[in-house]
């Protein structure tokens, strides 16, 4: 049986390609075609459908976070796969190739997984406070013979104001290992680094060229084992970047309207979902709107349709006609601007802001914050010395808030984004295959699973 290698390059469009030549020569030896996405194009959204073969209508995943409303709690990156619904890859495969064995490295949702081998980023979180860079594997044997080889993962380069490429080295190399070492007749490696510089600066830049360079490099080793097993290569990417350059506060504007609640605990302002008769779950350039009361719905949409920044207001024929409908969305989904995305701000004044707001705290966050990959741009060099200080704390053992991130500031800084689907082809997802017997014209994201799975050879 001839391995599978498929490589998630988060970021990826036919106008990044360009500054990738060895990612290029794989479509060289066989084919490329465009790829299409799903709404929101978002990371665990597109991931779950590449999986299923499903929309979020589907599988339900609705976003990387939606409100649980069996708990009453936003609640984004979540890690375990149970919250996938539908038949997965690997299962398909294996009814048509008993004993077919599998690696997930770092694809979203790897916990819980019935894989045969798994690495995911997962922190140690000690009792004391402190966070310290880890991963998870399965079987557990793998984290040390991971860790001895590589060395621990890199936790705060792949997210944060320090992301940057060595989380993806490692994650590669660990690809490469697990790959030599056990053999796997499908590997699905997760590779990051494009989203980094690509929001922080924008994909029109020379930052993005130099980061799609940059990574190509890195990808050559992974991709030269690939083809020492003999196995197929298919390389595909789940949304591309584009600019933008307003923030839009929609839950604000919910709360102007006293639709949006807070409660108070020691000065400091936190949603209060249970009470808010709206509010909004920021999720890049799409929100999906929770509104308690069915009455209140059309005020609501009205409302959202005619704040600036955005573009859509989707109700229940809306997500249908997107593949939304399922009941983890909002009531409401919200498309921003081309040049727009949400921010999950709902406090009026910065002085009343949480205190993870200032931190990278993407499970404490109700709402996906980008601000997270800059040290605060209002006072970088203070940021850095806070930084610094909360650092030393940790290595002493003491408690310590690595407070280094801005807020409005933050947020006016970013300028890239996506969530959106694409308007321009050189901007949209794009899919690499080593076979050209399999070569397409192209694909839709819900087609890929069963791409895959005819690159596993018949049943």
């Amino acid at each position: 049986m001839t391995p599978l290698v498929v490589i998630d390059v988060v970021g990826l469009t036919p106008r990044l390609l360009a500054h990738m030549p060895s990612l290029r020569a794989v479509a060289g030896r066989g084919f490329q075609a465009p790829l299409g996405t799903v709404l929101p194009a978002v990371t665990c959204s597109v991931q779950s459908t590449f999986l299923t073969g499903e929309t979020p209508a589907g599988h339900g995943v609705v976003g990387n976070g939606w409100y649980f409303r069996e708990l009453g709690e936003v609640l984004l990156w979540r890690q375990h796969n149970a919250l996938v619904g539908g038949e997965k890859l690997w299962d398909a495969a294996r009814r048509r190739h008993p004993g077919y064995t599998v690696a997930n490295i770092c694809w979203w949702y790897a916990m819980g997984a019935d894989v045969d081998w798994t690495v995911t980023p997962r922190p140690i979180y000690y009792a004391d406070g402190r966070k310290e860079p880890d991963c998870y594997t399965y079987p557990p044997g793998l984290h040390d013979e991971l860790t001895g080889a590589l060395g621990p993962f890199p936790l705060f380069t792949y997210w944060g104001p320090t992301a940057a490429m060595p989380s993806s080295r490692w994650i590669c190399q660990a690809a490469t290992h697990v790959m030599k070492t056990h053999n796997p007749d499908l590997t699905l490696v997760y590779v990051p680094h494009l989203d980094y510089d690509l929001q922080r600066f924008g994909s029109s830049g020379p930052e993005a060229a130099a980061a799609a360079s940059a990574l190509d490099e890195v990808l050559a080793p992974l991709l030269d084992a690939a083809a020492a097993r003999g196995a197929t290569v298919v390389a595909l990417s789940e949304y591309g970047i584009t600019d933008v350059s307003r923030p839009v506060d929609i839950n604000r504007a919910l709360r102007a309207e006293g639709l949006l609640q807070v409660y108070r605990q020691d000065g400091m302002e936190y949603l209060d979902p249970w009470t808010s008769r709206a509010f909004a779950v920021a999720d890049h350039q799409v929100a999906h709107v929770y509104v308690r009361d069915p009455g209140d719905v059309p005020a609501v949409a009205k409302l959202c349709a005619a704040h600036p920044g955005v573009a859509e207001v989707l109700d229940e024929a809306g997500k249908a006609a997107h593949g939304l409908d399922h009941p983890r969305s909002g009531e409401l989904v919200l498309v921003a601007d081309p040049d727009a995305w949400f921010t999950y701000y709902y406090w009026l004044d910065d002085a009343a802001a949480p205190d993870f707001a200032r931190t990278v705290d993407i499970h404490k966050k109700p709402g996906y914050d980008p601000a997270e990959l800059f040290f605060d741009p209002a006072a970088p060099l203070a940021a850095k010395r806070r930084a610094a200080t909360a650092l030393a704390r940790k290595k002493l053992g003491m408690r310590y808030l690595m407070n280094a991130i801005g807020l409005d500031a933050g947020a006016r800084a970013i300028r890239g984004s996506h969530g959106r689907l694409p308007a321009d082809p050189a901007d949209a997802p794009v899919l690499l295959c080593s076979d050209p017997s399999a070569a397409r014209d192209g694909l839709a994201a819900t087609d890929v699973k069963d791409f895959l799975l005819s690159l596993t050879g018949p049943a």
